[in-house]
């Protein structure tokens, strides 16, 4: 479903993920199934994929395709299904071959106007990956201290003028609830920069999605998930488009955690259970740039399960 999301990275992504045509991989974050398509091509009869989303609309672009199955859930869970098929199966021993994350929002998600998630419709500010949760972007503008609100936009959005952001906002919930995506782009009015406006307003939005769908921690959940659910040799494949996740993988592959901390044992081994496959990222040629501007700041890490 081209419409939905154009998939960004794909042949260097799933060129680096699949090492046995016959094994069993995951996509992590299916969305319009164009990853999926891909790596389903390149597997054998005997290959399988699982894929994961929690957006009830990528469910709709489910494929039909008897080595497929898709599972309407967070990808922060993947080690859960892993416990359950090897319950199931009797294999103690299951894992996966290959883990393929792409981190972005998808183009679907952008441009429906309901969503709520750009500056760039009148929509009520909703922002919610999971359309079932709970939490909105309206609840965070409105419901959370000002503290808080300047923390949210400088740490997950690196909005430069955070303190004024966030006191202008508060400022106009006192008057009127900010309930829609015009109501809070004209609060921010007074600090947006005229000459980069589309720019400041994306990092305050980026920042609020991020809290809205707590994303920074289902992504720690996810690389732990990942290290333990892929089999010794297995393949980690991880998309992202911001400083804040790109230095989480990087410090996960490198440590073994997301804050970047070495552990090592009595011996000086590493505890890392990864090993990256590539020095640096991978970054989109320029032509894919040209053809889909939303992959401009994507970067490919790939890792394997020591």
């Amino acid at each position: 479903m081209s419409e939905y999301h154009s998939p960004v990275l794909l042949g260097e992504s799933v060129t680096a993920l699949i090492g046995d045509p016959s094994g069993v991989y995951a996509d992590a974050t299916f969305g319009g199934g164009g990853h999926s398509r891909e790596i389903l091509s390149r597997l054998g009869p005997q290959g399988r994929l699982i894929a994961f989303d929690r957006d009830s609309d990528a469910l709709e672009n489910g494929l039909n395709d008897t080595r497929f199955k898709l599972i309407h859930n967070n990808f922060r869970f993947i080690h859960n299904f892993v416990l359950l098929e090897r319950q199931q199966s009797g294999d103690p021993e299951f894992g996966l071959d290959g883990i393929l994350a792409d981190l972005g929002v998808s183009s679907h998600q952008f441009d429906t106007a309901e969503r709520g998630f750009s500056f760039r419709y009148s929509a009520a500010l909703d922002m919610r990956m999971n359309t079932r949760g709970a939490r909105t972007a309206a609840d965070v503008v409105n419901g959370y201290p000002q503290e808080a609100l300047e923390r949210i936009f400088r740490r997950y959005g690196e909005v430069e003028n955070a303190r004024r952001a966030a006191a202008l906002v508060a400022q106009a919930r006192s008057l009127s609830p900010i309930l829609t995506t015009d109501a809070l782009n004209a609060a921010l009015a007074p600090a947006t920069p005229p000459h980069a406006e589309h720019k400041y307003l994306a990092k305050v939005y980026q920042a609020l999605r991020i809290e809205v769908n707590q994303e920074l921690r289902a992504l720690e959940k996810f690389l732990e998930g990942a290290a333990a659910s892929l089999k010794p040799g297995g393949r980690l494949a991880v998309i992202t488009y911001h400083s804040l996740e790109d230095r989480m993988v990087k410090n996960f592959i490198r440590f073994g955690n997301v804050d970047g901390i070495e552990q090592k044992d009595i011996y000086g081994k590493s505890f890392a259970p990864l090993e990256a496959l590539d020095r640096k990222p991978v970054l989109p040629r320029e032509e894919e740039i040209a053809a889909n501007t939303r992959a401009r700041s994507a970067k490919l890490r790939t890792a394997v399960k020591r």
